[in-house]
C-alpha cells in the first residue's frame, strides 16, 4: 500500500472552497446529504456516487469548452 507523501493537497488555496461547494452540489444532486467537515458515516455507494457525479459534471464542462474552442490544443 502507498503511504501518504502529501500529494493529496490543495495547490491553490483559495480553490478548497470552490471544490467544497462542487463537492456539496454533487452531493445535492444525487441525492446524498453531506455535512461540513467529517462524513465518515457515508456508505461507499453513497461516497462513489458523489465522486462519479462530479467527473461527469467535470468532462460535460470540458466537452463544452473543447466544443466551443476555448481549450487550445485540444481540438
Amino acid at each position: 500500500m502507498a503511504g501518504n507523501n502529501g500529494s493529496n493537497q490543495t495547490l491553490i488555496p483559495q480553490a478548497r472552497e470552490a471544490l467544497n461547494r462542487f463537492k456539496m452540489e454533487a452531493a445535492s444532486e444525487v441525492g446524498v446529504s453531506l455535512k461540513q467537515g467529517y462524513n465518515g458515516d457515508l456508505t461507499s455507494r453513497q461516497a462513489g456516487s458523489i465522486g462519479g457525479q462530479m467527473v461527469k459534471k467535470m468532462i460535460a464542462q470540458v466537452e463544452n469548452s473543447m466544443a466551443s474552442g476555448s481549450i487550445n490544443g485540444m481540438q
